[in-house]
């Protein structure tokens, strides 16, 4: 939480100022687990560009990727993405952050 004085750009997660990470973790706010097809529709990036965030946000505890079978048969896997609880917290001061610099009265010369 901001202090007084304290700009709320020191609010914001560092991970979560890129647009595609910041969607990927705003896409899993809510659920406890969703296919990588669907987060990549939804976020509109490619095949290869999912995996390689869905990494990065595994490294700072966003979420992790595990793999289910899809129907009674062995084969295909699908890749699932989970979120962790705890970062939800995070994700919710980030967006208060953003919500408080978007707000911020700038003086007029």
């Amino acid at each position: 939480m901001t202090t007084p004085g304290q700009h709320p750009q020191h609010d914001l997660d560092e991970l979560l100022t890129n647009g595609v990470r910041l969607s990927i973790v705003a896409a899993l706010y809510g659920v406890e687990k969703a296919e990588f097809g669907f987060i990549r529709n939804l976020v509109e990036i490619s095949n290869p560009a999912l995996p390689k965030q869905a990494a990065t946000l595994g490294a700072a505890g966003y979420r992790e990727v595990g793999r289910s079978r899809k129907g009674n048969v062995g084969w295909p896997f699908t890749n699932l993405v989970t979120a962790h609880r705890p970062r939800s917290e995070t994700l919710s001061r980030h967006r208060s952050a953003l919500r408080h610099i978007a707000t911020i009265a700038t003086p007029h010369a």
